[in-house]
């Protein structure tokens, strides 16, 4: 049987984001944002912006296109003031070990994450993970008919497909984004969705309210569930024995 093509997420699942740069990003959105909502020269309030925020990351899959499409701004300018950061080094929190748990997976490795090319590529030079992937593919790149596609657009997924020239059976989506598994699930994928981090990722906690989220059930659209992506190799067996099964469409 063919190696796999691995697709691997960024934030929540190859490093911590939840611990200092998703609220940090939070806060520059919502000082953005509030400015594009404001009327009359004042920003718009808190409960506006966050309402706006959460309700765009959860209709598009990312906050951006929600701005792009019902305020007209541009992508350059939202992507670069939400990713300030006085000392982004400092902040990136992360497993040992992810670089010989990479070597290990045979396979072709893919960065595919909604977040921006600066940002992502400094967090994987910071990592040291950027030489065990063949490409990056971050938001700028996930445009198809000339149309911004981020995940979990079923488009962008099978762009991707056919430059790789690749069966979807082929392909491993590792993830902590439900509804981005659940997209690439539906074409055919296989899927890994990563636990560990969401308990404390502010756009979670938000939407669940007061009561921390549960992440104890595995859905459907999951092959495999693991707290870590360190887990991988010992799940392989199950991801690779499910590759011929008839759900698999």
């Amino acid at each position: 049987m063919p190696s796999p093509i691995w697709l691997f997420d960024l934030d929540n699942t190859l490093h911590n984001a939840s611990h200092a740069i998703f609220p940090a990003i939070n806060r520059n959105m919502n000082t953005y944002m509030a400015a594009v909502l404001g009327e009359g020269g004042e920003p718009a309030d808190d409960a506006t912006v966050n309402a706006a925020r959460l309700a765009y990351w959860k209709r598009y899959g990312a906050t951006l296109l929600g701005m792009i499409r019902h305020h007209h701004v541009r992508m350059e300018d939202f992507l670069r003031e939400a990713h300030r950061f006085d000392d982004l080094p400092t902040m990136i929190r992360a497993e040992r070990g992810l670089g010989r748990l990479l070597r290990r997976l045979p396979g072709r490795k893919i960065l595919l994450t909604n977040a921006p090319r600066r940002y992502s590529h400094e967090v994987m030079r910071h990592l040291g993970l950027h030489r065990h992937f063949a490409k990056h593919i971050p938001i700028e790149s996930m445009h198809v008919h000339r149309q911004l596609r981020p995940k979990p657009s079923k488009q962008l997924l099978r762009k991707l497909m056919a430059k790789e020239g690749v069966s979807p059976r082929r392909c491993i989506l590792v993830e902590d984004t439900a509804d981005n598994l659940k997209a690439a699930r539906a074409l055919g994928m296989r899927t890994v969705w990563v636990t560990q981090y969401l308990a404390t990722s502010p756009n979670h906690t938000s939407l669940a309210g007061k009561r921390p989220p549960s992440f104890t059930r595995r859905p459907a659209f999951v092959d495999v569930k693991v707290q870590s992506v360190r887990r991988l190799p010992e799940a392989l067996h199950r991801l690779t024995s499910q590759s011929d099964c008839s759900h698999h469409r």
